[in-house]
């Protein structure tokens, strides 16, 4: 539930809300109920495994397909995971700078409430923790009610009506590509499979932990088809351009047209995405070095017995939540450009946990079935011909 939470993060919400704003009511809404299905089915996978083998998920790459490979996978990871890491803090200083907290303040406080968490030492009171902020991420939910959306809207929305491009081909493709980007990121299984060893979870607990994969599935698909329903029935409808709009701007407008108290319901939810985001990535680069350096590597440790571990979450902290305070860095469109890499870096993701989990040596009788199979290569293959597609609509001059 905390890693499908957590997905929603400051960058997913931005990116539901730009969507919702250009297209309105249209094929987004199903295609995102649809991503419910395509998230479950891929971080089932990474809690089996975790729960089978008791080994996280970059261990498993460095040991079953080489140093090489390992390293590759790890120092990926880490990378795409700071710079998203940074779209996380310009959702918390943008949420906290509505509400009158300074860019710099915010950002700090952050910051430093996310290191005083982790100093618990203990897994699963971090992850208590972590999920009641978590929770804030339903706060789209009532949001949504402001808007007033009517039967025919609501109609309109869980069908295929509004296929139509709204602009180009490339600008459509573009965030179609976003969109997934926001639903299953690498990162995802890293923080999934670490987290099911560092809380002990075995082959016992499977039951629990698909029925928790599925819950947070789920609630990640209605909070994030909330935001694309309230962005497409409020600022669509006033023809607001909305692509190069940064976190602050959304609720500037939305407490424009709703009041101050939808302003800050909206920068509330945006805090908390980039909060709970923040930790999850932070810690899935943290397992994954101490899993490919041989180096201890749990939340359940005092600093001292593991010091690399975590010195990997105070530069992934402290290093983002700097560079959103350098004047002037472009942070607007970034935060697109964020969603994209992390779709265009899955398919290499997917097809180590694909070959991982049809492994029988390490799985047993617990790999995948014919239609879990079937299921991963259509979702491998969809990724490719997007990301291909919007290559060659880039290289032809398409224009986002």
């Amino acid at each position: 539930m905390l890693v499908m939470l957590a997905d929603n993060d400051a960058g997913g919400v931005i990116t539901y809300a730009i969507t919702g704003a250009t297209y309105g009511i249209s094929i987004f809404i199903p295609f995102l109920l649809l991503m419910i299905f395509v998230a479950y089915v891929v971080q089932e996978m990474t809690v089996r495994l975790g729960a089978v083998t008791h080994r996280g998920h970059a261990e498993m790459i460095f040991s079953k397909f080489g140093k090489g490979w390992g390293l590759f996978s790890m120092g990926d990871l880490i990378i795409v995971n700071f710079l998203t890491m940074i779209t996380e803090f310009i959702g918390m200083g943008a949420g906290l700078l509505f509400i009158g907290v300074p860019l710099v303040y915010g950002v700090l406080i952050s910051a430093c409430v996310l290191l005083l968490i982790l100093s618990i030492r203990r897994y699963l009171t971090i992850e208590k923790i972590i999920l009641l902020f978590a929770i804030f991420n339903l706060i789209y939910i009532p949001l949504v009610f402001l808007a007033h959306p009517t039967l025919s809207d609501i109609t309109r929305a869980f069908s295929f009506s509004g296929i139509l491009l709204g602009s180009s081909l490339t600008t459509f493709i573009f965030l179609l590509i976003a969109n997934v980007g926001t639903t299953i990121a690498p990162w995802m299984l890293f923080y999934q499979q670490s987290a099911v060893v560092d809380k002990g979870s075995t082959k016992e607990d499977l039951f629990y932990g698909k029925l928790d994969t599925f819950t947070g599935a789920v609630m990640m698909g209605v909070v994030s088809v909330a935001i694309v329903m309230f962005t497409a029935l409020t600022l669509h409808s006033n023809g607001t351009n909305t692509l190069s709009y940064t976190d602050l701007d959304f609720a500037n407008t939305i407490s424009k047209v709703f009041g101050q108290y939808a302003g800050v319901l909206f920068s509330i939810g945006l805090f908390e995405a980039g909060f709970v985001a923040a930790f999850a990535l932070s810690s899935s680069s943290a397992w994954a070095y101490g899993e490919v350096m041989n180096v201890p590597h749990s939340l359940n440790r005092k600093f001292g017995e593991a010091k690399a571990f975590y010195f990997i979450f105070f530069i992934s902290i402290l290093g983002s939540a700097l560079v959103v305070l350098i004047p002037g860095a472009p942070l607007g469109f970034f935060t697109l450009l964020v969603q994209i890499l992390a779709t265009i870096l899955m398919p290499p993701a997917l097809i180590f946990l694909y070959l991982l989990v049809n492994d029988k040596s390490l799985m047993g009788d617990k790999v995948n079935g014919r239609f879990t199979n079937i299921a991963v290569i259509s979702i491998i293959i969809a990724i490719i011909a997007m990301n291909t597609i919007l290559a060659i609509l880039l290289v032809k001059g398409g224009q986002i």
